[in-house]
C-alpha cells in the first residue's frame, strides 16, 4: 500500500523486491463527492452538539496512534490562543474507539486540564465522518507508525489541511508544506506549532485544503 510498506516487506519479511508492487489505497467515493448540502452538515453537527472551531482526529486510539501526544499538544495550543478572538474556544474532537478501552488517553486529558474542550464520539457512519472532516479546521494524525494512513487521505479528499507524522507511508500521501505539514511523531511542540500555523493563516489553510483535494482526485 506504500513504498514504506514495500521496504518493510523486503527487509523484515525478506520478500524479494521483484515480487512486490506498490498499489496505493484510495478513499471511498463518499469522501470525494460534493453532493452533500451544507444544511445537512450544519444539522448533523448540531445534533452532536459540536461547537466550532475544532481540530479533528479520526481513527483507533491504540497506543501507536499517539493520541496522548495530540492531547498534550492541543493543551499547549489552547493556552497560547486563550485570548485569540477566533480560536479562544478551540475544541479537539476524537472519533474512533471506545475511550474506556484506553485509560491513558483519558488521563492525558485530565492531566492537561482540557476536559471541557475535548469530545470523544466513538465510531460514526461514513456520511457523518465526512461532515466532520469537512467542518474541521485542521485534521491531526500523529501516529508513530502507519503503512499507509487512510484517514489523512480522507481528510484531504474533503479539503481539510492535514498535520501528520513524518513516518511510514504518511509523507508519500501528505506533501509537506503543500497539502499539510509533517512533524516528528514524538515532538508535541512541533505538532502544536504546526496546528497553530494553520490556524493562524487562513490563506495557507485554504491553499492546503485545495491542494489536498486535488492530490486525491
Amino acid at each position: 500500500v506504500s513504498n514504506s510498506t514495500r521496504r518493510d516487506l523486503e527487509s523484515v519479511v525478506r520478500v524479494p523486491a521483484d515480487r512486490i508492487r506498490t498499489v496505493y489505497g484510495a478513499p471511498d467515493p463518499v469522501y470525494t463527492s460534493t453532493a452533500t448540502p451544507a444544511e445537512f452538515d450544519t444539522a448533523l453537527l448540531e445534533r452532536y452538539s459540536i461547537r466550532f472551531p475544532f481540530v479533528l482526529y479520526a481513527g483507533t486510539i491504540r497506543p501507536h496512534k499517539n493520541v496522548t501526544r495530540l492531547v498534550e499538544a492541543f493543551a499547549v495550543v489552547r493556552g497560547e490562543l486563550a485570548n485569540h478572538p477566533e480560536f479562544k474556544d478551540l475544541r479537539l474532537v476524537i472519533l474512533g474507539d471506545e475511550l474506556s478501552k484506553y485509560p491513558a488517553v483519558r488521563r492525558a486529558v485530565a492531566a492537561s486540564r482540557v476536559e471541557p474542550y475535548v469530545r470523544f464520539l466513538g465510531f460514526v457512519p461514513q456520511e457523518t465522518l465526512k461532515v466532520f472532516y469537512r467542518a474541521a479546521t485542521v485534521f491531526a494524525f500523529p501516529s508513530l507508525y502507519e503503512g499507509f494512513g487512510l484517514a489523512p487521505l480522507e481528510a484531504m479528499a474533503c479539503g481539510t489541511p492535514v498535520v501528520a507524522s513524518t513516518i511510514g507511508g504518511m509523507m508519500e500521501l501528505v506533501v509537506d508544506g503543500e497539502t499539510g505539514i509533517g512533524v516528528p511523531p514524538g515532538d508535541s511542540d512541533a505538532l502544536g506549532d504546526a496546528v497553530e500555523r494553520i490556524l493562524d493563516d487562513d490563506d495557507l489553510a485554504r491553499r492546503m485544503g485545495r491542494a489536498g483535494h486535488a492530490r486525491v482526485m
